[in-house]
């Protein structure tokens, strides 16, 4: 894992994202990523029931608990670190949810314009 402070989209340092469920590739919380995160996963999101039927009908069914894992399954209004490319195909197909872009690690820029995660933030000031 790294050792540096993260950066969000917003070039602040990063804040969590969600405790309950423990979100995050790592499970720490936060949206960090690293060289074994081929998933980038780094968009905040505070999921929304048709967010969690978009990612089902696409393969990824985020709401069913899978206990082996220890994933309870989510919920709306869940906080979760999300696949920033799924964040942006659901952004393109008008199923994205809100975005904590404090909690948004920078890397989700690779795959998503600082734009479009600010069209759908609710932390901007």
């Amino acid at each position: 894992m790294q050792t540096e402070k993260s950066i969000n989209v917003l070039g602040e340092e990063l804040e969590t994202c969600g405790t309950d469920p423990e979100t995050g590739f790592y499970r720490d919380g936060c949206c960090n990523t690293g060289p074994d995160d081929h998933g980038s996963h780094t968009v905040c999101a505070v999921v929304t029931d048709e967010f969690l039927e978009f990612s089902k009908a696409r393969g990824n069914d985020l709401s069913t608990p899978v206990p082996a894992f220890g994933f309870p399954g989510l919920k709306a209004g869940d906080n979760w670190c999300l696949c920033a490319a799924r964040w942006h195909e659901a952004f393109e197909a008008g199923s994205a949810p809100r975005v904590r872009l404090r909690a948004t690690h920078q890397a989700a820029l690779e795959h998503c314009a600082l734009g479009d995660l600010k069209s759908h933030g609710i932390d901007l000031s």
